[in-house]
This record gives structure tokens, sequence and C-alpha cells, in this order.
């Protein structure tokens, strides 16, 4: 089995912990629900948060969705001009047997700018 990352953005709506926590959450379900994840294959989960989301802790959310036992960070990301606002990104640390090309990132709304080549398979619009 091998070690690897999944990654994921969203923006939300306002710096409020329910448009965070509500973006956040439907990036993390969208994430487990293409990848048919276990939470008990999870090794630990990232979130950044650019510095206009200061509301919450994104992690929060994936506390709330069940993942009581991954160790979570979150992180302020840098100041750069042009980012995108609001925006939530993770990486997750997953013991999988698939190889790299089968593991799908995540990328929803305003924040498939990002990485648009993956987003469109797997964002289902939102």
């Amino acid at each position: 089995m091998t070690c690897r990352g999944i990654r994921g953005a969203v923006c939300a709506e306002s710096n409020r912990p329910e448009p965070i926590l509500s973006a956040t959450t439907s990036l993390l379900k969208r994430i487990v629900a293409v990848n048919e994840l276990s939470t008990g294959d999870l090794v630990s989960a990232i979130f950044t948060a650019t510095p206009d989301l200061d509301a919450v802790h994104p992690a929060r959310a994936a506390r709330e969705i069940g993942w009581t036992h991954v160790p979570l960070l979150c992180l302020q990301e840098m100041v750069v001009e042009g980012c995108l606002e609001r925006c939530i990104r993770v990486l997750i640390h997953w013991n999988t047997d698939r190889p790299p090309e089968a593991v799908r990132h995540v990328y929803l709304g305003k924040a498939r700018a990002l990485r648009p080549d993956l987003a469109a398979p797997f964002d289902g619009g939102s």
C-alpha cells in the first residue's frame, strides 16, 4: 500500500463559519465519493485558507463528518496578488493501492480555475 495525495479546493461565499464549513463539507464529501474513500485509510489532511477567511478552521468540517481519528492541520496561505478570494484548499494523504493516475482531485465552483484540467470530469457543475 502506498500513501497518495488527493488535492481539492473550493471557495466560500463569505467569511462566516456557516459558509466556510458548508463549502468545506461539500468539497470533502465530493472527494470521498469520487475516490470511494474509507476513513480508516486516511493518513492526514492539511487545510489552507486564504487570509480573508478567518471565521472558523476549515478542518472543523472534517471532524463534523466523522474524521475523528484523522490528524488535521489548518494553515493560512500567503497573500498573493490576483489569487482567488475566500479559497479553501485541502491535501489529503490516503493509503491506497491505486496508481497515481486513478486518484481523483476535486475543484469546485470558482476554484475550478486553479486546475481546470482536473476539475472538469468530476466537478458536477457545483
